[in-house]
């Protein structure tokens, strides 16, 4: 298991097809997986709030990622909350990453969270594209398997390589770019 720990912020938890690609790559063993309870319920609020989905299955699925990452869920860091400087709405995910000792923060939402709030606790946050970029750049083979078996594994609808690149696209476009030459 990797010792390079990262926090995934809900907004990059919601589009399925990042989702998966973020989670089989931490399967992998690639990165070490962090989040909270409160990063699991936002996801399950968002997508029933944007019609992904229905509640029950929005909490099936947040249920079946505590149960298949375990270990992800960070406890004992509401305290720290009211430390952080960060946006106020984001200052939770910040103080996860603070008590996983995570080094990453990935997020969409960038913005809110300044350098001046990460720098103390030598974090840094990453959008999808440059952690998946960066990553690649590690482990190239891995990342070739993760997007072979995450295609395998789409029955319905069935999907491509291709396929799911370009439904990638949308969040990560330098990282499809990139890894598009290997298919």
């Amino acid at each position: 298991m990797s010792s390079f720990g990262v926090v995934l912020d809900a907004c990059v938890l919601i589009p399925a097809s990042l989702r998966d690609t973020l989670l089989r790559a931490a399967e992998q063993g690639i990165y070490r997986l962090h989040w909270s309870e409160l990063i699991l319920d936002e996801v399950s609020r968002n997508l029933v709030k944007r019609d992904m989905a229905s509640f029950e299955d929005a909490q099936d699925l947040t249920n079946i990622m505590r149960q298949f990452f375990a270990s992800a869920t960070v406890r004992n860091f509401e305290s720290l909350v009211p430390c952080m400087t960060n946006e106020e709405k984001d200052r939770h995910v910040l103080a996860v990453a603070v008590v996983s000792r995570s080094q990453v923060i990935v997020t969409s939402n960038i913005q809110d969270f300044p350098d001046s709030a990460l720098a103390p606790f030598g974090i840094e946050t990453q959008t999808p594209d440059e952690f998946l970029t960066r990553i690649f750049d590690l482990y190239p083979k891995r990342l070739v398997k993760v997007l072979t078996e995450q295609a395998q594994d789409l029955v319905a609808p069935p999907m491509s390589v291709q396929e799911v690149l370009e439904e990638l696209t949308i969040h990560a476009p330098e990282f499809v770019g990139i890894i598009s030459s290997y298919f």
